[in-house]
């Protein structure tokens, strides 16, 4: 069985994903569950989501070392530590600390570094990671408020975070096929290899190269070179069809031009982290109703921000972040339990991962992909309610996704 873990909830569904297209049954589960037997027999691949890409250091690092434990003594045997396509971390980690708890608990002497997806335009290339053609530090991510990409030597982003040796390997190597790229990283003597990718063949070659290895780390995209046993996936099933809704607490650049698109056609309404801040359940009131008013066809989009002028920064009295990531758990869970919903779009990972907690939701089981890197996936509530939740990373889909996603349900 391979084991993953993912530093937030978004990378769990989007590898998962990843890994269902290689041929695995796969689930879902957040970092605290026990899955049974029964839930473990049939399945290939088991995906702790995590809450760690921006937790500090010692506690990303500690709970993914549980989690890596957790999943061997689940039986997982192969190991994959999955981090953002966009390489999201600062000179502190937490890619590179827990990497180097990963191979230290596993014993691995070398981790591939590899966080390519090609298919949502992310590729390295003479060691640089690009974002749609361009280099990551000219990217939106340049502005990212918690962990600004102002670099995109992926070798450059991940050596202030470990004291270990950070090498490249580049694609002439991996365009003689998986044997040669064997042998150059048998040769290395660095215990980290950032590998140029820039298709999915790139990632086959990649796959083979490495099955053998105890550890693999990168975004979803290295999953693709990950054959697994081609069982029968399960039918998937949506929920019976209720009111649908829209909490986005990511201030990406494509998240904003989400709720841009959406805001032709849909209610938009803004948190406004200061008095939620002040009164978190009135806040959660308001919306509730708010929500309530709309036409029931709507689709209503809840969100942190709807420009970049509208995102504020943190100070001594205010986390605007963690105050809206409170909001939209507690409204989806309002939504939730009173059947107001059962189907759901969360944007951004951290959003995602407290909806999750706050929907008492232990695993997931994933359905029909709705664009690269994102997917449908089913969770049941503590009352056995199923539940619709499409997870979406802040920078992923189409600007069109908060409106056509729910096609897919049908």
């Amino acid at each position: 069985m391979l084991g993953a873990v993912a530093d937030d909830f978004t990378g769990a569904t989007d590898l998962a994903m990843m890994l269902r297209a290689s041929g695995h049954r796969v689930v879902v589960t957040i970092e605290d569950a026990q899955l049974s037997p029964e839930q473990r027999a049939g399945v290939d691949a088991v995906v702790v989501a995590l809450k760690t890409r921006t937790a500090p250091v010692a506690d990303a690092v500690s709970r993914s070392r549980a989690a890596l434990a957790r999943l061997q003594n689940w039986g997982a045997t192969r190991f994959y530590v999955k981090y953002c396509s966009t390489f999201d971390s600062t000179d502190r980690g937490n890619i590179g600390p827990v990497l180097d708890a990963a191979r230290e608990l596993l014993g691995a002497e070398r981790c591939v570094v590899v966080p390519s997806l090609p298919a949502n335009g992310r590729r390295v290339r003479e060691g640089l990671l690009h974002v749609h053609e361009q280099l990551l530090e000219d990217s939106p991510m340049r502005h990212h408020p918690l962990t600004p990409m102002t670099r995109s030597s992926v070798a450059e982003l991940l050596a202030p975070q470990t004291a270990h040796e950070v090498g490249e390997i580049h694609r002439p190597t991996l365009l003689e096929g998986a044997d040669a790229l064997r042998d150059a990283l048998a040769a290395a003597t660095a215990p980290y290899l950032v590998l140029d990718t820039e298709t999915d063949q790139d990632l086959r070659t990649i796959g083979a190269a490495t099955a053998a290895d105890v550890l693999v780390s990168g975004g979803s995209g290295l999953a693709l070179g990950i054959p697994g046993p081609t069982g029968t996936v399960e039918d998937w099933q949506a929920p019976p069809p209720r009111r649908r809704a829209v909490l986005c607490g990511s201030v990406s650049a494509q998240s904003l031009a989400q709720i841009a698109h959406a805001a032709r056609t849909q209610p938009v309404h803004v948190i406004e982290p200061r008095a939620a801040a002040a009164d978190p359940s009135a806040a959660v009131a308001r919306i509730l109703e708010w929500i309530d008013a709309q036409d029931d066809a709507a689709i209503p989009v809840v969100c942190a921000a709807r420009t970049r002028e509208d995102v504020l920064s943190p100070d001594d009295s205010l986390d605007p972040a963690a105050t809206v990531e409170t909001v939209i758990a507690d409204v989806a869970a309002g939504l939730v339990s009173s059947g107001r919903c059962t189907s759901l779009i969360i944007a951004g990972g951290e959003s995602s991962g407290a909806v999750v907690g706050a929907l008492g939701a232990t695993v997931l089981r994933i359905g029909p992909e709705i664009a690269p890197g994102v997917c449908w996936s089913l969770a049941s509530g503590p009352d056995g309610t199923p539940i619709a939740l499409a997870l979406k990373s802040g920078n992923f889909g189409a600007e069109d996704m908060f409106t056509a996603a729910w096609e897919v349900l049908a």
